[in-house]
């Protein structure tokens, strides 16, 4: 049975918007705690000779921000400032009568070191590791909207069309090929119908089916949860083997890949379900592997310096209950995790085959998650990620695969129609939108409207161009579903408000130059140059927008 292992890589872009807490150390952190530990591991086993077909998803946001000269520059700082920490941590230590913690120095020290030699060592170039990955046949690389924007929510199809046409166009940019697969933000989901998320919504009428958008792009899969898939309806395709037309119904399962359909039928577009069984072991605190008691503890850090010296410790414990960190215990435990993992899978892949013994070529498990989730918040999640792909060599009834490879083997002869609904908290769009954002997509929507209202004549004028690219720029990096999302877990609600707001203003105050007769063209120029130096990134966006204006049937950059 095929396993597809997929990982999505996401930060909006903080690059020139401050360091710590939520700049540039936001990305600094995620490079040091997950890319940089990820790239270890894929290089150890490759040099082991161990299969490890990852499929991992890189938003353009992302890749941008990891292929710019900012970002080396503060990581470089960043890994200073972490190893001179390290260098005043015993006497910090001592002076406070915590001298048993001094050994867990010398770890912090050794893995700060080993991971700069490593970044070092790819010239600083995330992006370009991952991309050399990928060429040599180890991993699948898939792309998202350019700035992670809420697909569903988006007033305009063709605010959809530049989110998706920008994104694979980047993608193809930064590594070399153009993506097969793409992860949907936050794997949100409508079909075709009519659209109306408030009551002072803009007008529409019927909408495109989210799938369609996709299929128009030139992708070939998006991964969903798996109650979009449990309340979808599936049905065999038409001249598929065991039925004779598309209205012969089949069990919804997340063990196979459907095909997309819609009210028109089926899109040449396949969903991958994410298994509810095997992925709860993986990113329950409560029920899985990241509450085990030896596992570094998150959230008790010791000031100043940042470092962490504590485990999980016993279930419930408070903060002041946790005890010191054991690395090699740590280690044992993420080995063992790994063993019971495959164990799992196998489980899994035995039921699936029966009594027969035999599997089917569409059977998969498919498990997405977060990348951000291994090493970040499970410190020793990456290392699980390795011992897995370590336990599954040779078993004989899962096999580990990209996504591409199982959709080339399977002969997909299932089509679904999917429910509308998300991977958040309820199912459904409720965490980007609700009481407290509402507000962000009646000044999104009016950005929207605005923008692309003026866009054909903008582009018509040499002198509107550079002003219509950075208001692009700066709609993109409003539209991201980061901001709403923010606001509502309510950790750290300013910040997102301010960067939303900072960039609809700039959005704004650019689209009120490109209007017939506006007497601010000569400072909206400055400020577009200004915007640029600041955030700089999708140089090519103006192609993008032409494309997204010509009609969803023609978006291929």
């Amino acid at each position: 049975m095929d396993f597809v292992l997929a990982l999505h890589s996401h930060l909006p872009y903080v690059l020139n918007h401050g360091r710590w807490p939520h700049g540039s150390d936001w990305i600094c952190e995620a490079a040091i705690d997950t890319y940089l530990p990820l790239l270890d591991t894929l290089k150890r086993l490759e040099a082991e000779a161990v299969p490890a077909p990852l499929t991992i998803g890189i938003t353009p946001i992302l890749a941008n921000q990891l292929e710019s000269p900012v970002f080396v520059e503060e990581l470089e700082t960043y890994f200073s400032q972490r190893l001179k920490t390290c260098e005043e941590a015993e006497a910090s230590l001592a002076s406070t009568g915590d001298q048993h913690l001094v050994p867990l120095v010398g770890y912090w020290k050794s893995h700060l070191l080993g991971l700069r030699g490593l970044f070092r060592g790819i010239d600083g170039n995330l992006a370009q590791a991952f991309r050399k990955l990928e060429e040599d046949g180890w991993i699948e690389l898939i792309s998202c909207g350019a700035t992670h924007g809420f697909l569903p929510l988006l007033a305009r199809d063709e605010s959809i069309r530049l989110q998706l046409g920008l994104g694979k166009a980047e993608h193809r940019r930064i590594f070399g090929r153009d993506p097969e697969g793409l992860w949907l933000p936050e794997c949100a989901y409508r079909p075709r119908g009519a659209w109306g998320p408030l009551p002072d919504a803009p007008k529409s009428g019927m909408r495109r089916g989210i799938e369609e958008h996709v299929a128009d792009a030139g992708f070939r899969y998006f991964f969903v949860d798996s109650h979009l898939a449990r309340a979808g309806h599936a049905f065999r395709l038409y001249g598929a083997a065991g039925g004779p037309a598309d209205s012969l119904e089949v069990q919804n399962s997340p063990y196979r890949a459907y095909r997309v359909a819609g009210s028109r039928g089926a899109t040449t577009v396949s969903a991958l379900v994410r298994d509810p069984v095997s992925s709860r072991q993986v990113w329950s605190r409560q029920e899985g592997y990241p509450g085990d008691e030896w596992y570094l503890e998150f959230h008790k850090i010791r000031w100043p310096g940042g470092l962490k010296y504590w485990r999980v410790s016993a279930p419930g414990s408070d903060l002041g209950q946790k005890q010191p960190y054991d690395p090699a215990r740590a280690l044992e435990r993420a080995a063992a995790h790994a063993r019971h993992f495959a164990h799992l899978l196998s489980e899994i892949a035995a039921a699936r085959s029966g009594a027969s013994g035999k599997q089917a070529r569409e059977d998969l498990i498919a498990v997405p998650f977060d990348t951000e989730l291994f090493g970040h918040w499970w410190h020793e999640g990456v290392d699980f990620l390795g011992q897995v792909f370590r336990s599954l060599r040779g078993n004989a009834l899962v096999r580990p695969t990209t996504a591409r490879d199982h959709l080339t083997r399977s002969k997909g002869n299932q089509g679904i129609h999917l429910a509308t609904g998300s991977w958040g908290a309820n199912g459904d769009f409720s965490m980007w939108l609700n009481p407290g954002t509402d507000w962000t997509w009646r000044r999104l929507w009016a950005i929207e409207a605005r923008f692309w209202d003026q866009a054909t004549e903008a582009l018509d004028s040499p002198s509107h161009r550079p002003v219509l690219a950075q208001a692009a720029r700066e709609m993109l990096l409003a539209m991201g579903s980061d901001w709403q999302f923010i606001m509502s877990t309510g950790a750290v609600t300013d910040y997102a408000v301010k960067r939303f707001t900072e960039h609809c203003a700039d959005a704004e105050f650019l689209l009120s130059a490109l209007a017939p007769g506006a007497a601010n063209l000569a400072a909206a120029q400055s400020r577009a140059e200004e915007l640029w130096q600041r955030d700089h990134v999708f140089p090519n966006v103006l192609d993008a927008v032409r494309a997204a204006l010509s009609g969803s049937r023609a978006i291929a950059l």
